[in-house]
This record gives structure tokens, C-alpha cells and sequence, in this order.
């Protein structure tokens, strides 16, 4: 039973019996209601429009919208967006919210310096917008506290690698470089944590993983290249992880035996798009992987479906599996008190659909309904 958006009550169909007479009822009997989708890890707002649309600065936020919308007919009813510092194009934080303030959909933001590896590195923070920065002005206090003050979850706060972005490798040879010193990261660290906030990374490579872990990073975002010893290291930090099979990094993305791993190992991981982007050409497990096409959240089912296939076959149940894109990254993000589940109290964002998505279904068109806050929002039926 849904009430003002919320899920009021759960019933038995006896139940439900008695009180149908009085209430609207949809009959879902012949499909699957899930909860709805949780990408924690895009770049829709800022670096996406002007690659998928070629878009001027009068019709950005259109581009934006528009994929925004797109998300939402994918089952996606909440992101976790990442501002970087655009620099093609000047953007305010108030531009971006501004845009996706009328697609019903929870948008969650986190604010980043960001470090391109160019053959001369090229460095940009969401507090200086399309103006690129020396290496040093990174760790300038008003450009942290910038950071701190505006992000709403831990996401890629830091690119402790400099970032091949969506370069070909001869154009980024310095994707990879790790941009900060260890006390440097513990300094960052210490500035969230004061503020009461988590703080994530964009990270690959042992090097720069041990390195986050030990400054006490609460998320790893990629951790492609992640150790044994520091998965282990991860879960007695209680440090999650968010996983982009698709790519992201200078390194293999993460593949489903590792994502199972990880998993198995009681950490939470979410698996994300990291959209959009082209797939790393070693990602032999997401099919079609050599076409070059720019991948956006409509690749979400497709990217998690060989790791929730594996730990299914491994004896984890369907709500398990599940949660990789649902539950999981709404605890990344904050937002498990609001959504992510099925339960009494929690936003009524849910989607019906005729199978399992991710483990039975990978293509999103074959989603039926979405809903949102107890709204349909979109319907293929």
C-alpha cells in the first residue's frame, strides 16, 4: 500500500482482499516488482552532453535532461552525479541542480578535483569550473573546503590517479600517475571527516589503493588492480566499494570473479556505469565490447548482469544479487533510509518488469513500468 509516496504498508493477499474495495489496485501478479535502479556513479550533467550531443551552452541543460530522462526510462531513479570542472564549457553547481530539478528522480552530487593524464597533466576542480589549475593548487584550502562544503556523498572526490577520461592511450600516456602525496591524501581525509562527511576516490593500481586505504578513504571508486591483501585490508576498514566492469581507469576494469570477491568478502559494492563511456577493450565479459560506442545508464543491466549471474550460481539469493544495484548503492550514497528496498516507510521507486533485471534481464527495454515515489513514470506495457 502506498501513501503520500511511500510504501504505508506491506499485506498478505488475504490482506489485501479485504481493504481492495476501498483503494486504486494495480495488478502486477503475472511479473516482478523490484525495487528500482541506483547508478552511483555517472557523469550525465557536466562531461556527457556535449560527447553525446555535441551541445552549445544555451542547449546544455537540454542535452542534460535529455539524458537524464534516458536514465529514468532504464529503471534508474537515482544517480550519484560527479562534478569535476568542465573545461569546454563554464558551469555553476546551481546550472547543473537547476537542470534535473523537473525529472522525477533522486539526483545525489558529489564534487571533485579532477586530473586529466595529457602528456603535460591538466588538472580542473568542480570550485574552479573550466578554469584548468596548477598540481599545487590542488590542495589550496578553498578549493577543499569547497569540496567538503557541496558534496552529498562520497563519490570521486579525488582522482588520486590522473584519469585517462575517454582518451585513447597514445593521447593520455600519464593516465595512471598518482597525483597526491600519502599526508596529503590523510589531510583530505581528516578535512570530511571533521565536517562529518565521507569522503571517495577515484582509484587504481595497488600503489595508490594502499594509499587511499591507509589515509582512511571510506569508498573506492574502480579499486581496478585491488589485491587480495587489500580487499582484506577494505573490510576491516568497512570501506565500500563501488565497481565499474565497463572501464574508467588506466587499468582492467573490474571483472565479475572479482566483483564476486569482493562481494563474498561481506564488503559493500555497488556495480555502477561510470556513463558515459566506451569499454576498456580487455572487458571480454560485456558483450560487444570493441565497437567504441559510448556506454550511458542504459548499460547498467548489461554490466552487472555476469557478476549477479556468478554469485547466484555461487548460492547468493535473488535479493542478494539484487542489491549490487539497488540497496548497495543507496548506502553509498546515504539515501538506504529512503530507498533501495522494498519496506515499510521507504520511497515507493520500484519497477515491473518480466524477470529479475540484471539476473534474468539485461536489456532495459524490456522494463515495463518505473515507478517513482509511488507515481508511474514511465510505462511500456
Amino acid at each position: 500500500m502506498i501513501e503520500n509516496g511511500l510504501i504505508k504498508q506491506i499485506l498478505t493477499q488475504q490482506e489485501a482482499q479485504r481493504v481492495s474495495a476501498a483503494i486504486d489496485v494495480v495488478d502486477c501478479s503475472k511479473y516482478v516488482v523490484t525495487p528500482s535502479l541506483i547508478d552511483c556513479h555517472t557523469h550525465l550533467l557536466e562531461f556527457a552532453p556535449a560527447s553525446i550531443y555535441g551541445v552549445t551552452k544555451e542547449t546544455y541543460g537540454l542535452g542534460g535532461q535529455a539524458l537524464l530522462l534516458q536514465a529514468l526510462s532504464n529503471g534508474i531513479t537515482a544517480l550519484g552525479e560527479q562534478i569535476c570542472g568542465f573545461p569546454t564549457i563554464d558551469l555553476t553547481l546551481s546550472d547543473i541542480r537547476k537542470w534535473s530539478q523537473s525529472i522525477p528522480m533522486d539526483i545525489c552530487f558529489s564534487l571533485s578535483s579532477i586530473s586529466i593524464g595529457f602528456n603535460n597533466l591538466l588538472h580542473f576542480s568542480a570550485s574552479t569550473r573550466s578554469q584548468s589549475i596548477s598540481q599545487e593548487r590542488l590542495m589550496e584550502e578553498e578549493i577543499l573546503n569547497y569540496l567538503v562544503e557541496h558534496s552529498e556523498y562520497p563519490g570521486e572526490n579525488l582522482f588520486i590517479n590522473a584519469t585517462p577520461a575517454n582518451f585513447t592511450e597514445d593521447v593520455v600516456p600519464n593516465a595512471g600517475a598518482v597525483i597526491y602525496k600519502q599526508q596529503e591524501l590523510v589531510h583530505i581525509a581528516n578535512l570530511f571527516h571533521q565536517a562529518g562527511k565521507k569522503i571517495g576516490a577515484h582509484v587504481g593500481g595497488e600503489t595508490a589503493i594502499r594509499m587511499a586505504l591507509d589515509a582512511d578513504f571510506d569508498v573506492l571508486h574502480h579499486a581496478h588492480g585491488i589485491s587480495d591483501q587489500l580487499i582484506e585490508q577494505a573490510r576491516q576498514q568497512q570501506v565500500s566499494i563501488v565497481a565499474t566492469p565497463i572501464g574508467g581507469t588506466h587499468l582492467v576494469p573490474n571483472s565479475p570473479e572479482e566483483i564476486s570477491c569482493i562481494a563474498m568478502k561481506g564488503i559493500n559494492i555497488a556495480i555502477s556505469t561510470d556513463a558515459y563511456l566506451p569499454i576498456h577493450p580487455n572487458a571480454d565479459w560485456i558483450p560487444n565490447g570493441n565497437d567504441g560506442k559510448l556506454l550511458g545508464p542504459e548499460s547498467l543491466l548489461l554490466a552487472a548482469h555476469p557478476a549477479m549471474k556468478l554469485l547466484y550460481e555461487k548460492g547468493w539469493d535473488e535479493n542478494a544479487v539484487l542489491s549490487l544495484i539497488t540497496r548497495n548503492a543507496a548506502q553509498i550514497m546515504g539515501r538506504d533510509g529512503r530507498y533501495g528496498q522494498l519496506s515499510e516507510g521507504m520511497e515507493a521507486n520500484f519497477l515491473v518488469s518480466p524477470g529479475l533485471p540484471g539476473l534474468e534481464i539485461t536489456n532495459s527495454n524490456e522494463l515495463l513500468q518505473v515507478y517513482y515515489k509511488g507515481v508511474k513514470v514511465m510505462d511500456r506495457g
